[in-house]
Parts: structure tokens; sequence; C-alpha cells
């Protein structure tokens, strides 16, 4: 993945697109860019449709965007939090750890809510298990040690049940992204795994062979879908201009079609109470 197209592909992208048609605006070239960072995406194409999103959203914002992807949540809130970017989609453990200096930008509705639930998986051979217990001394697949449903939700759920987290299982690991818990476990490189449950129902459409290979043992409550942040230093104004762009997409044909590839609503307000969950989870788990 690159950090952006170049600026000729833009322009004829931008053409053939017919940007006017949507009424999106000019970009200045000279524009200070905006800094969108995120980790791997699960899509099929994935630097075509960031390239796409780019597109759009530049169109909206009418300055360049540029995309910056790492391979954890850690480097992303890293870069966030010393101000080297200026939004990221991050998941909402980062974020209840650091609200005091994040602005919660925008956050995705899914099946008509910002809501989401992390899911115990299993291989589809695996037919009895129905929670964490069975899986004790078993091998299991995490996604990140900064995300929520794959790491904190379990590990928050082991200790409820009165177990100690960091011996409950025989061996595991991170796959440093959710599908591939989900690819983990359905070859059998671990016999339980933890991932977002939005992402596995999206891959159930996109790509029935994969999940059909894993089985859905248990889902969690619902917490706060992962969110769009700002930087500590973004101004104002331009954390208004990034939240009405993002949630002008639902209103716009090319945006509902980006959303729909994301298998999204699309982007609401939201409130940092939506994240209330994780925090109380996090702050258990701590203490």
């Amino acid at each position: 993945m690159t950090d952006g197209i170049d600026t000729q592909r833009r322009a004829l992208l931008a053409g053939a697109m017919g940007l006017a048609a949507f009424g999106l605006r000019p970009v200045r070239a000279a524009a200070q860019p905006v800094l969108f960072g995120t980790t791997p995406v699960f899509l099929d194409e994935q630097a075509q449709f960031l390239a796409a999103w780019q597109i759009w959203l530049e169109g909206y914002l009418g300055r360049p965007v540029r995309f910056v992807q790492r391979a954890s949540y850690r480097e992303i809130t890293e870069l966030l939090l010393a101000n080297q970017l200026d939004i990221a989609w991050l998941c909402g453990y980062p974020y209840v750890r650091h609200k005091r200096n994040l602005h919660l930008v925008a956050v995705p509705s899914y099946q008509g809510a910002p809501l989401y639930r992390s899911y115990l998986i299993t291989p589809s051979e695996d037919t009895r298990t129905r929670s964490f217990v069975e899986l004790r001394d078993r091998v299991f697949a995490y996604s990140d040690p900064d995300s929520n449903s794959g790491w904190l939700v379990p590990q928050a759920t082991i200790k409820q049940m009165g177990y100690a987290p960091g011996h409950f299982f025989r061996k595991s690991f991170f796959t440093w992204s959710h599908r591939r818990v989900i690819e983990a476990c359905a070859a059998g490189l671990a016999l339980g795994g933890a991932v977002d449950g939005y992402i596995w129902d999206t891959l159930a459409r996109q790509h029935p062979e994969l999940t059909g290979a894993t089985r859905v043992a248990w889902r969690s409550d619902a917490y706060g879908f992962p969110p769009i942040v700002a930087a500590p230093g973004t101004s104002r104004a331009r954390l208004g201009e990034l939240r009405r762009a993002l949630l002008g997409m639902e209103s716009d044909a090319e945006g509902r079609r980006l959303l729909a590839r994301l298998n999204l609503d699309g982007f609401v307000e939201g409130s940092p109470r939506l994240f209330d969950g994780i925090e109380q989870n996090w702050r258990f788990l701590e203490g």
C-alpha cells in the first residue's frame, strides 16, 4: 500500500469519475494534505479502494488526502499523539486510553447502529465449544494487543470467569489482523480466536468459503464501533470539516458506493459514551 497515488494518476481518475457531477470541489494542489492513518483493512484490492476513497475525500475537502498505513494500532496511535497524522481509523481500546488527547470525529454505523461485537470463533469442525472455558489449555489467536474485540474482550471475559488471562491458554499468538485470525482458525493453526464481528460478518458475505471453515461459538455484548479520531493539535475548524466529509458520504452516490464496499450504513457523529463499556473492561483488567 502506498501513502497516496501520484498527481497524474489522481488527475486522470478524477477526470474519469467526473467530480463535478458529484458536486465536489477541485483539489488545491498547494494545500496542506490531510494525513489519514489506517491499519491493514480486510478488503480485497484494498489499494484500489483506498485510492477511490482518497479521490472522493479530496473532492469533498478540496485538498490532498494521503492514507498512511501501519501494521498495528500502536504505531497509528503513536503517530496521532505526535501530531504526525491528522485523523485515523482507530480501535475503541486505544481511543479510550488516550481520549483526553484525541478528538472523536465520527463513528461508523453498522446495521443501523454505531456498534459491533467481538466474536469467539473456532474451526468449523468444533461444534461443542460455546465459551472460552472449553478452550482452556488450547492454542488461541488474538488480532492485536490494542484491539478491543481481538484482545481486550477475551482477556476481560476470562478474568470475569475467575481465571488468570495470562495463563489460560496453552499457547497464544497475535496475527496482526482480524482476517488472519479467521484464516488461522480455518487452517487449524489455532483452535480458537477472537475477532471483530463486523469483519467476520462482512467476510461471510464476500468470502463464505473462508468464514465457512470457522464457526462463531460466542458473541460479546455490543461496544462502540472503531471510530475515526483526530490528533491533539487538530483545530476546531479542521475537525468540523473532516466530520462533515464523513457524515456526508451517505448523501452522495459515489460515497454510498464506497460505504457499500465497506458494508457500512454511513458515519454518525457519535459520543465518547459509546465507548464506556470498553473503558470499563480496560479498568477491570488493569485493576
